[in-house]
């Protein structure tokens, strides 16, 4: 028997917009945007557990709620994130993948092994996530308690740039697959967010893992962005297109 933690509350406690005493699961907490999405959603009142594949940022979340070092390209990893959560908050409301990967260059010239990470992380995880997750999320929509998923893709999933093919075609498929899903969730309370930025100052391109970024224009602040996302979840938004972003 799961034993409920203190703060996180009944079930008449934390409703559509009210992320006091919400167990939420942040993956990729330790990145550029990871990061201020953590400290918005704690600033809220949320309980949170956030992973990582670095100790040692993980460390400095740790003021903010419980830390687990995870690979989100194994499975293993993915299950041991919602474990952990589940276990020791008492129950998950609310799930949020910011993890990522980006490669450039030319289409023809990206490699199978750069091709396979790209879809790993960031199609195939967050779509583990989601079906690892997706059992207590219906139980904390039984209980009334809202609960959500967000996946922040990219503005790429809906206009694909040349010199990002392969990144591209890994958000348009994280997309198809969560504006799909989105729809079946729905019928078990669960509101699932495809959050589809535009450029962002994270940090993310200055490390591909493939090829070297172009020139590109400024992009929006992280914290710009982790603030508009935070509020779809508090508003009860369930898309938010590159467009939502704007300004």
């Amino acid at each position: 028997m799961l034993v409920v933690p203190e703060g996180r509350g009944d079930a008449t406690v934390g409703g559509m917009g009210d992320l006091a005493g919400k167990s939420v699961l942040v993956v990729g907490a330790t990145g550029g945007l990871g990061r201020p999405i953590a400290q918005l959603l704690k600033d809220a009142g949320a309980v949170l557990t956030m992973t990582g594949r670095d100790d040692a940022r993980l460390a400095a979340l740790s003021p903010l709620g419980r830390t687990v070092l995870v690979d989100v390209r194994r499975a293993d990893g993915i299950a041991t994130a919602v474990n952990t959560a589940v276990a020791e908050r008492g129950g998950l409301d609310g799930v949020v993948f910011c993890a990522g990967v980006v490669a450039f260059g030319a289409a023809v010239d990206t490699p199978d092994d750069v091709l396979i990470e790209l879809f790993t992380t960031n199609t195939l995880a967050p779509i583990r996530l989601m079906k690892a997750a997706a059992e207590h999320l219906r139980e904390s929509a039984s209980q009334g308690r809202d609960p959500f998923l967000v996946n922040v893709s990219a503005v790429v999933a809906e206009q694909p740039m040349a010199g990002m093919a392969a990144y591209s075609a890994a958000k348009a498929a994280l997309m198809a697959y969560d504006h799909a899903a989105s729809r079946e969730l729905r019928r078990g309370g669960i509101r699932l967010i495809d959050a589809r930025p535009p450029h962002t100052e994270t940090g993310l391109a200055d490390h591909p893992i493939h090829g070297e970024a172009p020139r590109l224009p400024e992009g929006l602040t992280a914290m710009a962005v982790a603030e508009r996302i935070v509020t779809a979840i508090t508003a009860g938004e369930r898309d938010l297109p590159s467009t939502a972003f704007a300004g």
